[in-house]
């Protein structure tokens, strides 16, 4: 991993700054070996933070700046086309019209063979469902819970608050790797329970980082890591510590036991290309 001289003053100037305007916590359990991004205070619309080989952007409220921030650091947007393409950068957003919503078998190498984008998502759970109504299809409690940044179609597991992710080069088989990761989330009601984990290409984690809390009504968080180097070879999201189901409500504050149910929205991430 690259090494470089200026990061330990450029992070203690960062986490100085921002312990004065953040008033929630984002932590990172990197794996044998890594290096430590110690915790931070996140401030409340964004924060780019750094290790010796990774940029991590976090953000919660007015996520936009962030999220555009995050794409620049990534690069160039290239088009849902097959192969490697000359960009740095795709996206998802799950609202195309021939995306299969609102049913629980949504497949996971959708976008790698129906729009070709170079990323194969598993579950341990049953499942993936795509919902254009904030999944009151499945449970009509979950009504105003869960907002879109990008209308208005959400991506979750079924049964599981699990989502694995590898790259592939788009539109084959071919093992990948990109440079980094980012997801918006929908109504993180615990600091702790909303994460991303990056995985290399012989399964050593890379980085765990944890979603900042939502902090207004819109409900909104984003959390994005970008690395010097094309390492990332798999991504698992823990979206949440309870899936949505019908006979069950979020309830990260109210008496009883309590459960954060999150919704993902826009995935952006490196272009996938072949593995050296």
């Amino acid at each position: 991993m690259l090494q470089r001289s200026n990061i330990h003053a450029a992070l203690v100037g960062v986490m100085a700054m921002l312990a004065a305007c953040g008033d929630s916590q984002t932590t990172t359990q990197p794996g044998a070996g890594a290096n430590v991004l110690a915790p931070v205070s996140v401030a409340k619309r964004k924060t780019l933070t750094e290790r010796n080989d990774a940029q991590v952007v976090s953000a919660t409220g007015n996520i936009e700046s962030a999220v555009q921030e995050y794409r620049d650091l990534l690069g160039t947007l290239n088009p849902n086309a097959a192969g490697e393409q000359p960009g740095d950068r795709r996206e998802i957003n799950w609202d195309g019209a021939v995306v299969p919503t609102n049913t629980d078998a949504f497949p996971g190498n959708f976008f790698n063979v129906n729009s070709p984008r170079g990323v194969l998502f598993t579950t341990n759970g049953s499942g993936f469902r795509v919902s254009d109504n904030g999944y009151v299809d499945v449970n009509a409690n979950y009504f105003g819970e869960f907002s879109a940044f990008s209308p208005k179609k959400l991506f979750v597991a079924r049964g599981s608050t699990i989502i694995d992710i590898d790259f592939v080069v788009a539109g084959s088989n071919t093992p990948a790797s990109v440079t980094g990761f980012g997801s918006v989330f929908s109504d993180v009601g615990d600091a702790n329970s909303t994460t991303i984990e990056y995985f290399d290409a012989d399964g050593h984690r890379l980085l765990k980082i944890a979603a900042p809390r939502r902090s207004d009504e819109r409900g909104l968080s984003f959390l994005g890591a970008k690395f010097d180097s094309r390492i990332v070879a798999h991504v698992r999201i823990t979206a949440g510590d309870t899936p949505i189901d019908a006979g069950v409500d979020d309830n990260v504050k109210g008496a009883g036991q309590k459960r954060d149910i999150v919704a993902t929205d826009d995935f952006i991430y490196g272009e996938p290309r072949a593995r050296n």
